[in-house]
């Protein structure tokens, strides 16, 4: 072991050193210990929080969706995606914009129309606050499963008599009638459950029978806006994608395919946004913890002066010297980061699986805080603090002579 590294060590862990610069010394370690635990477990609490955020998008959004680019609907005769592997199964959709009114309420909705594999393909059904999943009540009588704000907002009741109209203006008129049947098409249907996916979704969407959709648009039987795809398990879903379209843009068809980071760009765009900025604000808190760091080896450089020009008289140089002085100022650093990944990771390990810290008392979707660890936030932080420590070690030591 060279002897800078053993005088730093010495200084550090010496035994009956009761000094105030000693003192500092583990206070500037313990400072760097607690903001790199709190940079883990903060990331991991936001990541887990991420997590759920997205398996509630996942479970209405598919994996993959087919829309098209040009004008708002295309007929499923002119799809052929036999040759396209990975591929487990196809869900029709077909949505519009909808005027819904029950009893005395009234909304602006998106009806959404499924076939009977949406299900299947989304999870949805998972997801059912009150009711039951089921869009077919018989031949001519169809079933709303309602988005859980938009269900109180109407004021619907499950297994009541009274059906929700749904109102949607015809298809290719110009001029709005004089009356409610000239301007609209309009059906009955019953709601027969609510969900609560996420408040957007929640105040918007109302799902029945893609039948449904159609016979109020005047839709061909294989007529959709769009066609969810779910992929078997092994499946890439972005070469899958990149498949899908290379097909199409050789077929000439206007038609594209969207995964769920495309069906929901503001979302995740704001959650990177989000975490960058989590990140620059618990950087700062390192950099902050710095401080007593740097105040800590400048006094002990001072309080050194006499073992200094022992050493000097032994024959030890000036730059060896100040490589024992930051090699101290970096065994603090060290000790402290992988003291604090560790207590970091201990914190949230117990958080996930005993659930420590609960939610408290409303009706949320998790009992307690999600926590989810990424070896790449242990890389990220053991980098971050080790820099920002090191060459504030690095500027503290070169300017003592």
């Amino acid at each position: 072991m060279r002897l800078e590294a053993l005088i730093a060590i010495r200084y550090l862990f010496a035994r009956g050193q009761k000094s105030v610069v000693h003192t500092i010394s583990w206070i500037s370690l313990i400072g760097l210990l607690v903001s790199t635990a709190a940079l883990i477990i903060v990331l991991s609490v936001y990541n887990g929080i991420g997590e759920v955020t997205k398996s509630l998008f996942n479970t209405f959004d598919p994996e993959l969706i087919i829309e098209p680019t040009e004008g708002k609907t295309f007929h499923m005769a002119a799809l052929d995606l036999d040759g396209i592997d990975g591929i487990a199964s196809m869900s029709e959709i077909a949505s519009e914009s909808a005027w819904v009114t029950y009893a005395d309420r009234q909304a602006i909705a998106t009806l959404r129309g499924v076939d009977s594999s949406y299900q299947f393909i989304t999870g949805l059904d998972t997801l059912i606050a009150n009711g039951h999943y089921s869009l077919r009540l018989g031949d001519n009588a169809y079933g709303l499963v309602v988005g859980g704000e938009l269900f109180y907002e109407l004021g619907m009741r499950i297994l009541s008599n009274t059906p929700a109209a749904v109102h949607i203006p015809k298809r290719g008129t110009t001029a709005l009638g004089f009356t409610l049947d000239e301007a609209f098409n309009t059906a009955y249907a019953y709601p027969v459950a609510d969900f609560f996916i996420q408040q957007d979704i929640d105040r918007r969407y109302i799902v029945c029978d893609i039948a449904l959709v159609r016979t109020l648009m005047g839709y061909a039987p294989d007529e959709c806006t769009a066609l969810a795809l779910h992929l078997k398990p092994s499946a890439d879903a972005k070469k899958v994608k990149q498949r899908i379209n290379s097909t199409f843009a050789d077929g000439g068809l206007s038609l594209i395919v969207k995964d769920r980071y495309d069906q929901q760009p503001l979302y995740f765009k704001i959650f990177r946004s989000e975490r960058l900025g989590i990140y620059l604000i618990l950087s700062l808190i390192v950099l902050i913890s710095t401080l007593s760091l740097v105040s800590s080896l400048s006094l002990l450089i001072i309080n050194k002066r006499h073992d200094i020009f022992t050493l000097r008289s032994m024959g030890m140089t000036d730059r060896q010297l100040r490589r024992s002085f930051f090699d101290e100022g970096m065994l603090i650093c060290l000790v402290a980061v992988v003291a604090g990944l560790a207590i970091g990771f201990v914190v949230c390990w117990l958080q996930q699986h005993f659930g420590i810290i609960r939610m408290g008392d409303g009706n949320f979707v998790v009992n307690a805080f999600p926590v989810a660890m990424r070896g790449v936030d242990f890389l990220l932080t053991f980098l971050l603090v080790m820099a920002i420590s090191s060459l504030s070690v690095a500027l503290t030591v070169a300017r003592r002579r």
